[in-house]
């Protein structure tokens, strides 16, 4: 029997050793570890890659949606418009500064927001819209963003799985005020810990988030807010820089595998492969398909038993997590979210999968619609 994991991460390193390991030892010789050079060569590559003038490196992905929602001007008792059908930290973010998560259903195609339902959702109280790059791919973007333009609400892209991505020829992170990127191991661009980045096209937001990921500090000791301990590691930005030079060449892989799984698991009768839209470029942070919600969980135990590791992302959308109970939300409310939490499971399509494994994944999905298990 054949072990496929989600993520081989080990393989990814493997590719890398020698150049990752050159810079570590480079980064304890200097012993210069919080910010530094780095760093600040990073924050230029990142702003080059995503086509933006300016990105800062934060401690992690969820601090990069909260650092630039308090940028924003988002606090206690504001709204936050967000999808239900995404990571806890997206709407966790809004909530650690007091203001108040207004879930909004998915496309039930793409799993991105549906823009179709953020304006009747706006408020005095609207204060920020986030759209979510799902999976690793962007939002419906010229239409959030006429909604941004047209109620003067700022837009902070959750770019946590869409570093790469693109729609209408921009990157993921170069539509909002802000975008949001996360450099956790798993991810596309993922470091050897936590870590984020913050991009932007304003020199003023970009120096407020500057300011508040050093506890609102500009001059040392001299505190102009109150702000974070949220600075991204000398090491980490080190070990990214690395990466980022790769990723390219993984995104392209991790596209060829899914256009295989594309073609492959289309023939199979009861399997929904991915949607792509015609705007959009796909950099597949997760393959996910869609199944009949009662063979869903019947797959994954499937799979699993045959050595191949498969994942629900994710199983309980926002509105109806226990944390959010006191928002009055009750299943039903959206229905998109609520059937794609069901009905979806992510097989691996990381770029090192080796069209054996690829066959073997293809071959036993086939195998248990066809014995009817």
């Amino acid at each position: 029997m054949r072990n496929i994991p989600l993520l081989d991460l080990k393989a990814q390193y493997q590719g890398i050793k020698n150049d990752v390991n050159k810079a570590v030892e480079a980064i304890f010789n200097s012993q210069s570890f919080i910010l530094g050079a780095e760093v600040v060569a990073l924050e230029k590559e990142i702003a080059s890659y995503c086509g933006v003038k300016y990105a800062v490196g934060v401690a992690s992905g969820t601090d990069a949606l909260k650092i630039s929602l308090h940028a924003a001007g988002v606090g206690r008792g504001d709204e936050v418009i967000v999808p239900s059908f995404t990571f806890m930290a997206t709407a966790g973010a809004a909530s650690e500064l007091g203001a108040i998560p207004v879930f909004v259903d998915i496309d039930p195609k793409t799993y991105t927001i549906d823009p179709s339902l953020i304006e009747k959702k706006i408020t005095g109280k609207t204060k920020a819209i986030i759209p979510v790059h799902l999976y690793g791919q962007c939002a419906d973007m010229d239409r959030i963003l006429e909604i941004s333009r047209n109620r003067k609400v700022p837009v902070i892209e959750d770019c946590a799985q869409a570093i790469g991505a693109t729609y209408g020829g921009r990157k993921a992170g170069s539509f909002g005020l802000a975008g949001a990127i996360s450099f956790f191991p798993s991810k596309n661009l993922g470091a050897f810990g936590d870590g984020g980045m913050i991009t932007t096209q304003s020199e003023e937001f970009a120096g407020r988030i500057k300011v508040l990921r050093v506890h609102g500090s500009a001059v040392r000791y001299v505190h102009e807010e109150l702000g974070y301990n949220s600075r991204l590691d000398n090491l980490q930005a080190a070990i990214l820089r690395i990466k980022l030079r790769a990723l390219d060449t993984w995104t392209k892989a991790r596209q060829e595998n899914a256009k295989f799984f594309d073609s492959e698991l289309s023939k199979i009768k009861g399997v929904v492969v991915p949607y792509l839209t015609a705007k959009n470029t796909h950099v597949y942070h997760q393959y996910v398909i869609k199944v009949d919600k009662a063979r869903r969980d019947g797959l994954i135990s499937y799979l699993e038993n045959s050595g191949i590791e498969a994942r629900v992302y994710y199983p309980i959308p926002l509105h109806l997590q226990k944390c959010y109970r006191s928002l009055g939300y009750k299943k039903g409310d959206l229905p998109n979210s609520e059937d794609s939490a069901d009905s979806t499971v992510a097989l691996p399509v990381y770029s090192e999968l080796t069209m054996p494994d690829k066959k073997y994944i293809v071959e036993k999905i086939a195998e248990f619609f066809r014995k009817g298990v």
